[in-house]
Parts: C-alpha cells; sequence; structure tokens
C-alpha cells in the first residue's frame, strides 16, 4: 500500500464513489454504443440532422449533452427519458467491478460513510444496489439531474450536493473515480481523488491530469480501509 493512499484514507471522512466502474459497469450486458444508437435515432426520427460529429457517436452521455445543445428542451426531456429507461434496464445485467462491493463495506466499517457521485440516473443506481444489497450501505447517492447534463461532471455540484448531503466538507471526502472528468470535477471542487485506473493507457493520463493518488486495483482501497479498521 503506498504512503499516499494510506494517508489520503486515513484523514477522510467519508468516501465519494463513482458509480459506473468502480462499483460496476453498468452497460456491462446493455452496451453504451447500443444505447447512444437508440438515441441517435431517437433525435433522428424527430427531424434532426445529426452532425458528422455525433452521428457515430458511442456514448450515451455526450449523446445527451449534444442534445441540450439544439436549444429544444421538450426534446431534450424526450433524449433524458429514453437514456433512464435504458439505463434501467442496464442495471440489471450490470457486472459488478472487482471489489467494488469490498471497498463499500470496508469504508461503512472504517466509519465513512459512503455516497455514489455519478453521471448515471439516480433511479439506475438504486435499482443496482438494491439487486447487489447494497442500498443499506450507501448513505447518498447523486446522480445526473434530470435533462439538466451541464450539471453532470466534471462540473463540481454533484460532488458539492453528496458532501452537503451526509455533512462532510469537501476536503473531508475523498474520490474515488475512474476517468478525466471525475479527477476535473473534484479538483473544482475542493475534494481530494483517487484516479482508478482501470485501464493501462490510464494510468499516464490520470497522473498527468494531477490525481492525489492512482490504483490500478480497487482491492488496493479495500486494503487499506480494512487496515484503518485493524484487520
Amino acid at each position: 500500500m503506498s504512503p499516499v493512499l494510506r494517508e489520503l484514507l486515513s484523514r477522510s471522512q467519508a468516501i465519494l464513489l463513482d458509480f459506473d466502474g468502480p462499483v460496476c459497469s453498468i452497460f456491462g450486458g446493455y452496451p453504451a454504443p447500443m444505447i447512444a444508437a437508440e438515441l441517435l435515432n431517437l433525435l433522428e426520427s424527430r427531424g434532426i440532422d445529426l452532425t458528422a460529429d455525433i452521428r457515430d457517436e458511442a456514448d450515451p452521455m455526450e449523446v445527451l449533452r449534444w442534445s441540450a445543445t439544439l436549444g429544444k428542451p421538450e426534446l431534450l426531456r424526450e433524449v433524458e427519458d429514453g437514456l433512464c429507461r435504458a439505463e434501467l434496464l442496464a442495471a440489471q445485467s450490470a457486472i459488478p467491478a472487482q471489489y467494488g462491493r469490498e471497498v463499500i463495506v470496508a469504508a461503512r466499517d472504517a466509519g465513512r460513510p459512503v455516497a455514489i457521485v455519478s453521471n448515471n440516473s439516480a433511479d439506475a443506481i438504486d435499482a443496482y444496489l438494491v439487486k447487489h444489497r447494497l442500498a443499506g450501505h450507501i448513505a447518498y447517492v447523486a446522480g445526473r439531474a434530470f435533462a439538466q447534463p451541464e450539471r453532470m461532471k466534471p462540473n463540481p455540484e454533484p460532488l458539492w450536493r453528496a458532501a452537503t448531503a451526509i455533512d462532510v466538507e469537501p476536503a473531508g471526502c475523498v474520490l474515488i473515480g475512474d476517468s478525466l472528468f471525475d479527477i476535473e470535477g473534484a479538483h473544482a471542487a475542493g475534494v481530494p481523488v483517487i484516479a482508478y485506473a482501470n485501464k493501462p493507457p490510464k494510468v499516464e493520463r490520470f497522473t498527468d491530469a494531477s490525481a492525489d493518488a492512482v490504483i490500478t486495483s480497487m482491492g488496493d482501497i479495500a486494503l487499506a480501509l480494512l487496515a484503518l479498521n485493524g484487520r
């Protein structure tokens, strides 16, 4: 265990967890490119001419962000509804992240409340947590604000929302996330960040983005939290 990781977790009062990545692969059974294509088809069916930069987009979150630029609030809500329905379905076949459950349980045992801070919808997150018997271990879920993609990470707002809900100052939390958006959002929110590099190329990117620590296994977090709990 690295001294930096040990120090970050020992001084933390709460754990903020990104959902897709550290907890599970929500689109593991219902692939994100398929959902993105469905949303793009919806836009086309409503008479929207897709630009070259969005036509082949494989990330449904980016399709949602693009929809917000069209200046059509009702259509944005329709895309949001479609994404929420797809995420709820995806939650049923989501693949748990290795050691994700152990991190959540160890954090609670170490006296750190756990909040989920995610760009996924809260309903989909809740469905996954219930299915995997984790709901009782989570103090708060800060999911995507409905039809307001500008409030998604890297906007710091959901991190502040979670910190406020669990009554811990942002600096007293630590975020565990697996994207540059997580790092950027954490920096803006004043929250220390541990970057989970679940793919080898991410290690250098996350280091260059000045994450406070970079890990390649959620098991490192679980072991560090167990050590704090005297196990």
